[in-house]
């Protein structure tokens, strides 16, 4: 992580806290607990906003609202338990414990929580892998089904949509457990250089252009596995008004997101892998022109975290090192690419392009031109500052809302990517090999790159009589 910026400028589009001074000169409205500021809600007990998301027979939640507040809420209290105490205060508001319903007021009720419910399971699928929540969901049902038969139907439709985007997901993560378990056990195979069966990836896909699709087909198929609220139980803290425990006690509810972290330095540690192989100083510079090709037209494609996995290998020292090699390379091209990935002013030139990538998916006509994959653990990164940058709560008690707003913007633009359809045909065999290769450590890079080209100083010559 070299060349990480320690500090944030304000020029950054990153100022979520430092909010103008006018503001606060701002007329304060108070609604029902939440305070309001220039229109726009920024503060409110947990309570007052967990009244503010029910659906009542004359009230719908905004659909941004929502979002926010299932986003950030599972920071203050888990989803199954805000769902029991939704169901709770409807049962409550719409007196559905009477023995005798009053028909005319749940028809006007019952569309309202169907769809609340219904966005839920669209948006957080995982919250539903829990019993405890179709418990909730299949409660409800029975209490406003007897007002209207239409209502078992849309319950049946909902839970049937659930299960089948739920298998769909953890089909894939068992995919992706697979192909990771099977990597790691080569990982420690090639310690010093591979027998000269390995096939390399010049044999197995020799265009640029095919490859860069490859790789978004593979970026594309593992974002869309990671859930929304993943960023943030990233992130969960013990909550100082709920005592000692913390908000999610059992695992990290995380797993897809760092399996994608994986994939991205798998990719970097493919790409050393493939330059430091090849015996001869030619071939190596072919590889690295072709890897050069292939990031440049992940560029074009708004792939940007298959260019910076690609442009992290080649910048690994036992890749950056070959000098004999690099002569033989145009690199002309690279540095374009490395200029467009620059670390500097806070990854200046990449966000730019990222929200040039962006604006262009907005104005799309076809899948292809929606593409926007972002370069991932700065994003992580980017939502990382803005938790530790602003407290949850403020000093009266109150969730900080506005922090939420800031946070829903980031997630909710992330969401709109991952939804995208993959324009390019999917070829089985290259995919295979991008998951399967066997890879070096990096002692085994180091070692392949000794071999290749011999060490420079006596730090090298030392590093590799330990090696061998």
């Amino acid at each position: 992580q070299e060349g990480m910026p320690q500090t944030l400028t304000s020029t950054s589009m990153f100022t979520p806290c430092s909010f103008s001074p006018h503001l606060h000169t701002a007329k304060e409205d108070e609604q029902g607990g939440l305070i309001f500021q220039d229109g726009n809600l920024t503060s409110a007990s947990l309570d007052a906003l967990i009244q503010h998301l029910i659906p009542t027979t004359d009230y719908y939640p905004e659909k941004a609202y929502i979002f926010t507040f299932l986003l950030s809420s599972r920071l203050f209290i888990e989803p199954h338990e805000l769902l029991s105490r939704v169901c709770h205060k409807c049962i409550e508001q719409q007196r559905l414990d009477d023995p005798v319903l009053d028909k005319a007021r749940i028809r006007k009720f019952g569309p309202k929580i169907l769809q609340l419910l219904t966005e839920w399971t669209e948006t957080f699928p995982y919250d539903f892998q829990e019993e405890r929540m179709i418990g909730h969901l299949k409660d409800m049902i029975h209490r406003i089904a007897p007002c209207d038969e239409a209502y078992w139907k849309k319950m049946n439709q909902l839970l049937q949509t659930l299960n089948q985007k739920l298998a769909t997901l953890s089909h894939g993560q068992e995919g992706i457990v697979k192909i990771s378990a099977a990597v790691s056990d080569k990982l420690v195979a090639f310690k010093s250089k591979p027998p000269s069966i390995q096939r390399e990836i010049l044999s197995v896909c020799s265009d640029p252009y095919t490859l860069a699709q490859q790789l978004t087909h593979v970026e594309l198929e593992r974002l869309s596995h990671i859930g929304p609220e993943e960023f943030v139980q990233a992130f969960v803290h013990k909550d100082p008004l709920d005592g000692t425990k913390p908000c999610f006690s059992e695992q990290k509810k995380t797993s897809n997101l760092e399996a994608y972290v994986k994939w991205f330095n798998r990719l970097c540690y493919l790409v050393a892998t493939e330059i430091c192989m090849p015996a001869k100083k030619k071939q190596r510079a072919q590889v690295i022109e072709f890897f050069i090709d292939v990031a440049r037209e992940c560029f074009n494609i708004g792939n940007f975290n298959s260019l910076m996995a690609i442009i992290s290998g080649m910048n690994m020292s036992p890749v950056s090192r070959l000098k004999k090699t690099w002569s033989k390379v145009k690199t002309a091209k690279f540095f374009i690419l490395e200029h467009q990935m620059d670390p500097t002013g806070n990854f200046y030139n990449y966000r730019t392009a990222l929200r040039g990538a962006a604006h262009r998916s907005l104005t799309a006509h076809s899948n292809r031109e929606k593409i926007v994959i972002p370069f991932f653990s700065l994003l992580i990164k980017d939502i990382y500052f803005l938790n530790e940058g602003c407290a949850n709560r403020l000093p009266n008690g109150h969730v900080n809302f506005e922090k939420f707003l800031e946070l829903a913007k980031q997630v909710g633009e992330f969401i709109t990517w991952k939804q995208v359809e993959c324009p390019f045909e999917q070829d089985a065999n290259i995919i295979h090999y991008l998951h399967t290769a066997p890879i070096f450590t990096e002692d085994g890079l180091y070692l392949a790159s000794y071999e290749s080209e011999s060490p420079e100083n006596q730090t090298e010559k030392d590093r590799w009589k330990s090696l061998r």
